[in-house]
């Protein structure tokens, strides 16, 4: 499976079966949290056993409090944390759905009982459920091409595709707010409009949008 498939396939999931996730899997996960931790400055963790993260009583209504296991996504404590780790984190989340696991972006949790280390200068932004879901989730209602973006010049093709795998980037609530706008000179920029978990969200939208503009041979 392609990051591209990966991204028109994955959906939230927040209920998970008790099935734990296979050696050779959490190997693989690890290896990418190593990856991204050393090129994002971030500190990422797979918590194998979610433990007590999920047993709040909103999570339980969620259906979180059945999430094996967890991704802590942590990281040294600057303006720009929230949006490395929403970058970082979905490459990790896409990899996960390549692997046959389900994963759901969660910012409900229970932060003194999650099994992970903060360091001094860290800070914890999000956590991420991951394991077997009971389903694959469902496709949820999505803004438009043209609500999202916008273009001083042509829209090239690899503008077009960049910015519907962005429309398929997991946001809070869904509330999708967000800009992508073409500059004159092919420059890109990502607009945050403010919500909860803005910052997360640029992050994944950007890495969506990358991925699908390097569809687009050339680019």
């Amino acid at each position: 499976m392609t990051e591209i498939e990966a991204i028109r396939e994955r959906h939230s999931v927040r209920n998970y079966i008790d099935k734990p996730i296979e050696a050779d899997k959490i190997e693989a996960l690890n290896e990418m949290i190593a990856a991204c931790n050393k090129e994002g400055n971030v500190h990422f963790q797979l918590c194998v056993d979610a433990g007590d993260t999920y047993t709040k009583l909103m999570n339980k209504f969620m259906g979180l409090g059945s999430a094996p296991s967890v991704i802590a996504c942590v990281g040294p404590d600057d303006e720009t944390l929230d949006e490395r780790i929403g970058y970082y984190g979905e490459r990790i989340v896409l990899f996960a759905q390549t692997l046959g696991l389900n994963t759901c972006w969660a910012g409900t949790f229970n932060r003194k009982k999650m099994p992970a280390v903060v360091g001094e200068g860290e800070r914890i932004v999000i956590s991420i459920a991951i394991g077997y879901g009971v389903n694959n989730g469902k496709e949820r209602k999505s803004k438009t091409v043209e609500q999202v973006s916008s273009a001083k010049a042509t829209r090239p093709a690899w503008f077009e595709e960049g910015v519907k795998a962005a429309l398929l980037a997991p946001t809070a609530i869904n509330q999708q707010k967000f800009e992508i706008v073409l500059k004159e000179d092919d420059t890109v920029e990502f607009i945050d409009k403010g919500g909860v978990m803005s910052k997360v969200d640029i992050g994944i939208v950007k890495y969506h949008f990358e991925v699908g503009a390097a569809m687009i041979e050339g680019h």
